[in-house]
C-alpha cells in the first residue's frame, strides 16, 4: 500500500487555522508549519539533533532550517509491535501506540520519514492541529428550552451513565465549585482524569483545563447546580464523569493526543461504565472520512457501542463546511440555534449564521440535528473566569457566569440529551438513540409547510429531549451502512446528495423521490437506501442553496425526519474546491498558520 499523508488543517474554535496551498508532490517530503500551535514530542536527545543541524548545508531560510527538525508522525500498519521496530531502526523516537487504529505515534526527521515512507505495509500521517468549536456569547434556560427539565421532574437525570469529554480537561481542584465535583444527589461524579498530552492519569479531582473550554462544555452538559426557579443547570445533573484532556491552554490540540485519549476511552469503557462522548472540537476535511485516522478512532468507539456525538464547526453558513469528525455519517453531528435572546419566546429561535453547513464531501446531510448554542451560560472557577473577564467583558453575567457561542456547546446540550435517553432505557444502541433524537426534533417550517432552513442547515431540526426520551422509535438512522465493513475497509459509503443544472443541491432516493429547496418536507420522509455511487461525479465550488438567512415570525418547528441511510461509495469521486483526493497519494503541506483567539458577534 502506497504511503499516504492526510494533511489536516484546523479549521474551527477559538481561533482559525487560514488554508495554505496543498503540495501534491509525490517527491517532496512535507514541510513543518512555519507559525503553528501544534505539539511536538520533545526530541530523545539534544546529541543527535546537534549532529543531524552540523550535516546540514547552511541555509538561507528559517523555513528551510525548520524542514530539518523532527516533527510528529502517525504511523498506521498491520502491527503495532513491527512499526515499533522499524521506527527504532531508522533512529526515531516512538510516542504513544495507538491501538484503536492500529498506529502508533512517532518523532521522526525528514531524513528518517523518507526512509519510513517508502515502506509499502505503512500509511503515514502528519499530527495535525484540532481546535476547541466555541464562541463567547449569553444566557441560559436551556433544560427548559429542551424540555430535559420535564424528564428531571420525572426522576430521569442521567443517573447510572458515564459521559467521557475529549477536551481541554475539567477543573474540579480542591477549590472549585460543586457542579461537576458531585452529582444531583450530592455524590462524587468524576470517575478519572486521563491527561493525553502526556499519556498519564490524574486524580480524579485534578485541577486540569488550563483553557477553560472543557469545563464550559461540561457545565451545560452536566453541572448539579439549580437556579432559583429549582432547574438545573445542565442537561444531565446526575450524570458521572470522565475527563480527558486533549486540548492546551491556547484550546489546541494534535491528532496524535486526540487518538491517544480515544484509545484510552475504548480500552476504559467498561470500567467507567462509559456509553457518551462528548467531542466538541473539529479539523478541516482533507480526506474521504474512512481515510482520516482521527475518524478511524471515533468510528471505533461508535462501534464499541458508545454514542458519539460531536460538533458541526463554526465556519457556517456556507455548504460543505462540517468539520473532522462531524463528517462521519454514523456519529450525531450537532449544528446551534439560537434563541435570539427571547427564551420563552421561540417564535423568533433561529439558525445562527456561524453553525456549518453540509452536505459533507460524500454527500451525506449533515448536521443531524441543532440545538441551542447561541449564548450558553456556565459556571467557570474563578481563574478561568478572571483571564475571560479580562478578554471579554461583555461576556460575563455575574456569579462566575461566562457565556459562550458555538456548536461545541450545542453539542454539549445534545450530549446531556443523550445520557438522560440512555438511564431510561439503557439498552438502546447508538444507531437508535440517534433515530430517536432525529425522528423527535422539529424541523423549522414556514406557514406553508416549507422548510426555513434547507436540512443542510438545520438537519432533522430542533432536539426535543423529553420526546427523544420517551420516543420508541428504532432502526430509522444508519440504514444502509455497516461500520463494521466501512473499518475494514470493505466497503465505504456516501449520501443522497446531488446538484442539478443550476448547482443547486437535491436530495434522490433509490426509487426516484426527490427533495429540493421549496418541496413541502413531509413527515416519516426517509433517504438513502441502498444507492450506488456513480464514479466521476464532480462537486463544484460555489454550490448553493435558495434560502433567506432572516427567521420570519410565524414559522414554526415540526415533527423532524431521519436520512443517511447510506449508498455504496466507488472510487474515483472528486469535487473542486481546490483540491481532489487520489488514492496512494502523498499530500504535502507548504505552510500553516494558526491565528490567535478572535472575538466573533454573540447570536
Amino acid at each position: 500500500m502506497i504511503a499516504l499523508l492526510i494533511v489536516i488543517l484546523v479549521a474551527i474554535g477559538w481561533a482559525n487555522l487560514p488554508n495554505e496551498q496543498v503540495n501534491n508532490s509525490l517527491n517532496e517530503a512535507p514541510a513543518v508549519a512555519s507559525v503553528v500551535k501544534l505539539h511536538i514530542e520533545a526530541v530523545s536527545s539534544p546529541v543527535v539533533l546537534k549532529e543531524e543541524l552540523a550535516n546540514t548545508k547552511a541555509v538561507s531560510s528559517p523555513e528551510v532550517l525548520k524542514e530539518e527538525l523532527p516533527r510528529s508522525y502517525i504511523l498506521q500498519g498491520e502491527d503495532i509491535a513491527t512499526m515499533v521496530l522499524m521506527v527504532d531502526k531508522v533512529g526515531g523516537e516512538v510516542t504513544a501506540e495507538l491501538g484503536i487504529i492500529k498506529a502508533i505515534g512517532a518523532t521522526l526527521t525528514r531524513q528518517q520519514y523518507e526512509l519510513l515512507a517508502a515502506e509499502t505495509e505503512l500509511k503515514t500521517f502528519t499530527d495535525h492541529s484540532l481546535k476547541t468549536s466555541s464562541r463567547y456569547g449569553l444566557t441560559t434556560h436551556i433544560t427548559r428550552q429542551t424540555t430535559a427539565y420535564w424528564a428531571h421532574h420525572n426522576g430521569i437525570m442521567g443517573h447510572d451513565v458515564t459521559i467521557a469529554f475529549v477536551d481541554s480537561g475539567i477543573s474540579v481542584g480542591q477549590n472549585s465549585e460543586e457542579y461537576l465535583k458531585t452529582d444531583a444527589f450530592s455524590s462524587n461524579r468524576i470517575l478519572a482524569q486521563y491527561d493525553a498530552t502526556v499519556g498519564i492519569e490524574y486524580a480524579p479531582y485534578y485541577d486540569a483545563d488550563s483553557h477553560g473550554h472543557g469545563t464550559h462544555v461540561a457545565g451545560v452538559a452536566a453541572s448539579s447546580l439549580r437556579d432559583s426557579n429549582g432547574d438545573y443547570n445542565g442537561m444531565a445533573p446526575a450524570a458521572k464523569i470522565v475527563s480527558v484532556k486533549a486540548f492546551d491552554s491556547s484550546g489546541v490540540g494534535t491528532y496524535l493526543h486526540a487518538i491517544r485519549g480515544l484509545n484510552w476511552i475504548l480500552e476504559n469503557k467498561s470500567t467507567h461504565n462509559i456509553k457518551v462522548l462528548n467531542l466538541s472540537f473539529g479539523a478541516e476535511v482533507r480526506s474521504h472520512y474512512w481515510e482520516d485516522p482521527l475518524n478511524q478512532a471515533v468510528m471505533k468507539i461508535w462501534q464499541s457501542g458508545i454514542v458519539v456525538v460531536t460538533s458541526a464547526g463554526n465556519s457556517g453558513p456556507d455548504p460543505m463546511t462540517i468539520t473532522v469528525p462531524g463528517n462521519i455519517p454514523y456519529v450525531i453531528t450537532v449544528g446551534a440555534l439560537t434563541d435570539h435572546y427571547t427564551p420563552n419566546d421561540y417564535r423568533d429561535d433561529r439558525m445562527t449564521s456561524f453553525s456549518s453547513a453540509g452536505p459533507t464531501h460524500e454527500g451525506f446531510v449533515k448536521p443531524d440535528v441543532v440545538a441551542w448554542g447561541g449564548h450558553m451560560s456556565a459556571k467557570m472557577i474563578d481563574h478561568h473566569y478572571n483571564t475571560l473577564e479580562a478578554n471579554h467583558p461583555d461576556s460575563i453575567k455575574g456569579g462566575n457566569y461566562f457565556e459562550v457561542s458555538g456548536t461545541s456547546q450545542a453539542a454539549a446540550v445534545v450530549t446531556g440529551t443523550v445520557a438522560l435517553m440512555l438511564q431510561r432505557d439503557p439498552g438502546l444502541s447508538p444507531d437508535d438513540v440517534k433515530c430517536r433524537l432525529m425522528s423527535t426534533a422539529k424541523t423549522a417550517v414556514d406557514a406553508n409547510g416549507k422548510m426555513a432552513y434547507s436540512p443542510f442547515r438545520q438537519g432533522a431540526g430542533k432536539i426535543d429531549a423529553w420526546d427523544a426520551i420517551i420516543s420508541v422509535s428504532h432502526g430509522c438512522a444508519n440504514r444502509g451502512l455497516d461500520i463494521n465493513a466501512d473499518l475494514d475497509n470493505t466497503i465505504h459509503y456516501q449520501g443522497p446528495t446531488k446538484v442539478d443544472a443550476n448547482n443547486n443541491f437535491y436530495l434522490e432516493m433509490p426509487n426516484g423521490s426527490v427533495w429540493k429547496e421549496g418541496f413541502t418536507w413531509n413527515e416519516g420522509m426517509t433517504w438513502n437506501e441502498g444507492m450506488t455511487w456513480n464514479e466521476g461525479m464532480t462537486w463544484n465550488e460555489g454550490m448553493t442553496w435558495n434560502e433567506g438567512m432572516t427567521w420570519n415570525e410565524g414559522m414554526t418547528w415540526n415533527e423532524g425526519m431521519t436520512w443517511n441511510e447510506g449508498m455504496t461509495w466507488n472510487e474515483g469521486m472528486t469535487w473542486n474546491e481546490g483540491m481532489t483526493w487520489n488514492e496512494g497519494q502523498i499530500k504535502n503541506e507548504s505552510k500553516v498558520a494558526v491565528e490567535g483567539t478572535q472575538w466573533i458577534p454573540h447570536e
